[in-house]
């Protein structure tokens, strides 16, 4: 018997994510939401939540499943200078880490801009 998720419940799972509206580059892996938005944040930048609404979009998955697309985040102003090794995504008013991957090592320059290109999150169908 074959294996099946419909595409609406793994689009359900990528929901939580694309209700996110801030996007922080991070010094280190942060494990909670403070260490996200405070403790390592080097950068931030308030994103538009939702599917296709403009920084989010979900769609297949390049082998299967579905993927959540987070597109480019450009000029983003730094605040703290330090080596950037990962981006998380939260959301205000909520005090959950939501997604946490990680980027090209980079050191980044109080003042200066950091470009984040776009990445995503895929939930391949069951095997």
């Amino acid at each position: 018997m074959a294996k099946f998720t419909a595409d609406a419940a793994l689009d359900a799972s990528l929901a939580y994510l694309i209700d996110c509206d801030l996007l922080t580059v991070c010094s280190a892996q942060p494990t909670t939401y403070t260490e996200a938005i405070t403790t390592y944040k080097l950068a931030d930048i308030a994103m538009t939540p939702g599917d296709g609404a403009g920084d989010f979009t979900i769609g297949n998955g390049d082998t299967s499943g579905r993927k959540l697309t987070v597109l480019q985040q450009a000029a983003i102003a730094i605040d703290t200078t330090g080596t950037a090794t990962h981006i998380a995504l939260t959301k205000s008013g909520d005090t959950t880490l939501r997604l946490v991957t990680t980027c090209t090592s980079q050191a980044l320059t109080s003042g200066g801009t950091v470009t984040v290109p776009t990445f995503d999150d895929e939930i391949a169908d069951p095997a």
